[in-house]
């Protein structure tokens, strides 16, 4: 019998052998599966980067043509009117009213005069002038009831209960009469400067009227100056005395960025929309008056809405309390005076005009101490195309004392060669 091939190699070697083989063919195994997946996952003729095409300047379109006699477009963050058709034309506000005595219930509250636990007394002329038996909106709040005043704010607010406003301004003021003249009197604070309440409901009177322009201005104040009380402009359903009604702002069901705020109508006025929406960090808002249609008015609304939020856009210029400038003070312990503003320093404007803006200060070739914080020292201009886009007062950013005697004697015998060099020119920071 022949033997076996390894039959010469002692066991221990035969072994070790064995083992090393099998540890050659391991690895040699795990390093073609890597080469392998790397000559997987290369691939085999790499392709050049492509350059992104250069596309064209996209122009800002002109604003949407909506139904509505008079409307405004605004923008919260600034203020400022984006777009307009009639914004200062006096028109019978209808509902809208209700802004104002929502604005002046809540001030009041915020003053402690009343309080929105108080029971609220719902009187005849209340009753007969905006409840049930009347052709306007109501919350059929029943005659002599007691209601407490929150819920009469509901009621005003979502269902547009015109017996709810009358209640509202005759237990704030005493009468309705005396409630329109607290209405007139923050108008006036507001600088609502064509606009003139009779009434708190809307209810058409000759001497009764605002505008798109004013209810804007009012809508901004509200939403700034109110957040909580705003807030219920976004309930959709309110229930009263077993009748429950649907807020008459349609546009909260079609857009869940939309959180108010009023609607109106009357023949007289036709039909009105007071919108406001919020998309990230900006708010919008729409003020239509007579458009022809429920329907027609949300269109209109929605309409200028999507466009402020499309093609237009704010941004911060300059913080509030940073120096812009530090121009010469004469006749002080300093020799510089710190000058910037009070408020930060927001501008809204077309989609790509950002690099246009400009500004320049308006302020006194000289200034001589003393000056106050916070004093008013001159303006600061931002223009885009030549054209004012936003107008901020500068102030002294700190207390500026007289110098010694000798310090106001030096700088007196300076000042007799000092030229005037007009404007201070631009901030030293520039726009950011």
């Amino acid at each position: 019998m022949a033997a076996p091939p390894d039959a010469g190699i002692p066991e221990t070697e035969l072994k070790t052998t064995m083992n090393f083989a099998r540890r050659t063919l391991l690895t040699f195994a795990a390093a073609t599966l890597v080469l392998g997946s790397a000559f997987a996952q290369t691939p085999p003729h790499p392709s050049a980067s492509v350059p992104r095409p250069v596309l064209p300047e996209v122009p800002v379109p002109p604003p949407p043509d909506v139904d509505g006699q008079s409307w405004v477009l605004m923008d919260y963050t600034t203020g400022q009117i984006l777009a307009s058709k009639n914004p200062d034309e006096r028109r019978a506000p209808a509902s809208l009213t209700k802004v104002m005595t929502d604005y002046v219930v809540s001030a009041e509250i915020a003053n402690g005069r009343i309080h929105l636990t108080d029971p609220v007394h719902i009187s005849e002329h209340a009753w007969r002038g905006g409840g049930a038996g009347t052709d306007g909106s109501t919350s059929f709040l029943k005659l002599n009831s007691t209601v407490p005043l929150k819920d009469l704010l509901y009621g005003m607010i979502i269902q547009s209960g015109n017996d709810a406003a009358i209640a509202l301004a005759e237990h704030t003021a005493g009468s309705e009469q005396s409630f329109a003249a607290l209405m007139n009197a923050y108008a006036k604070q507001l600088g609502m400067t064509n606009t003139h309440y009779s009434n708190a409901s809307g209810y058409p009177v000759a001497d009764h009227y605002s505008t798109a322009r004013d209810i804007a201005v009012l809508s901004r104040a509200l939403i700034h100056d109110f957040p909580a009380d705003y807030a219920i402009s976004a309930i959709k359903h309110f229930e009263w005395n077993g009748i429950k009604q649907d807020n008459r702002n349609e546009l909260l069901w079609r857009d869940p960025s939309v959180d108010g705020i009023k609607t109106g109508h009357t023949a007289a006025a036709g039909f009105c929309l007071d919108a406001s929406a919020k998309r990230g960090n900006e708010r919008m808002i729409a003020v239509v008056m007579g458009a022809s249609t429920n329907r027609g008015r949300a269109d209109a609304a929605m309409a200028l809405l999507n466009y402020g939020f499309r093609f237009y856009e704010t941004h911060k210029l300059y913080d509030a309390g940073k120096p812009l400038a530090t121009p010469r003070l004469w006749k002080g312990e300093a020799n510089q005076l710190p000058v910037g503003v009070a408020e930060n320093v927001m501008v809204t404007v077309k989609r790509g005009d950002y690099a246009k803006l400009k500004a320049s200060m308006d302020m006194p070739s000289t200034l001589i101490a003393p000056f106050k914080k916070n004093q008013r020292v001159g303006t600061l201009n931002v223009t885009l195309d030549g054209k004012t886009v936003q107008t901020v007062p500068l102030i002294a950013l700190a207390d500026a004392p007289q110098g010694g005697f000798f310090s106001r004697l030096w700088d007196s015998i300076l000042l007799w060669f000092h030229s005037s060099k007009g404007s201070a020119g631009t901030p030293t920071t520039g726009t950011k």
